[in-house]
């Protein structure tokens, strides 16, 4: 069975509209949106619907994108969360 990505592989061009609204642009289309509501960032997609809510513009702007965001957590971090699944 093969793979299909929804996304071009041309990168999003992002423009400030207003204050607290950034827009993208894919080829020269309308790919979409974020719009800070004073707590969060909301992402649109090209349809109006609704991708989801990010404490970040970073993290809004790649849910557009399709681009994973990379793992954070320290080792420690990694460390016990294989340790508590091993005793399970």
């Amino acid at each position: 069975m093969s793979s299909t990505s929804t996304h071009s592989p041309t990168p999003l061009s992002w423009k400030q509209a207003d204050d607290n609204v950034h827009v993208a642009t894919r080829d020269g289309e309308f790919a979409g949106f974020v719009e800070f509501d004073g707590a969060r960032h909301l992402t649109r997609d090209s349809h109006g619907t609704e991708l989801g809510a990010f404490p970040t513009l970073a993290d809004a702007r790649r849910a557009l994108d399709g681009t994973p965001r990379r793992n954070t957590r320290s080792i420690r971090q990694t460390l016990r969360r294989h340790l508590s699944r091993a005793r399970a």
